[in-house]
């Protein structure tokens, strides 16, 4: 568990498909420098950071999250009039932050259950960081 606070890190800058090992069923903490933001699982690691990778909001409750809390709250009334003329779009707004700012660690799991257990108490604060800002179970 420690690793997903301590392991490598890899940035989503750099992200590429083949960091992270095809058709893996995981556990990832992703991090803006030492702030705890979020937690996941997934049976496909690779396809899950690559739907956050993209900043596409559509089916992504992760980049919903970094939109709403953390890209919204920044904008200014420009950049409001922008989006809504069609001039700026939200997801690129979105992809550009999660490129930008985050990185993100994971660990590879036995199967489903024991990655959703460990996601489990990780978003309930098992991890020294505490519980992540954007998804902690209450």
């Amino acid at each position: 568990m420690n690793e997903l606070e301590d392991g490598p890190e890899y940035k989503f800058a750099d992200w590429i498909r083949r960091s992270v090992p095809s058709k893996t069923i995981g556990v990832y903490t992703i991090w803006r420098n030492a702030d705890f933001l979020y937690v996941g699982m997934s049976t496909d690691l690779p396809t899950r950071l690559n739907a956050h990778a993209s900043g596409r909001r559509s089916g992504d409750q992760f980049n919903l999250y970094i939109c709403d809390r953390l890209v919204v709250p920044g904008l200014t009334l420009e950049q409001l009039r922008d989006i809504g003329r069609g001039d700026l779009f939200l997801d690129r707004m979105t992809r550009d932050y999660v490129r930008q700012k985050l990185t993100y660690r994971y660990v590879v799991c036995q199967d489903k259950p024991e990655a959703e257990a460990l996601e489990r108490a990780i978003r309930s604060g098992r991890l020294p960081a505490g519980r992540p800002f954007l998804n902690p179970l209450r």
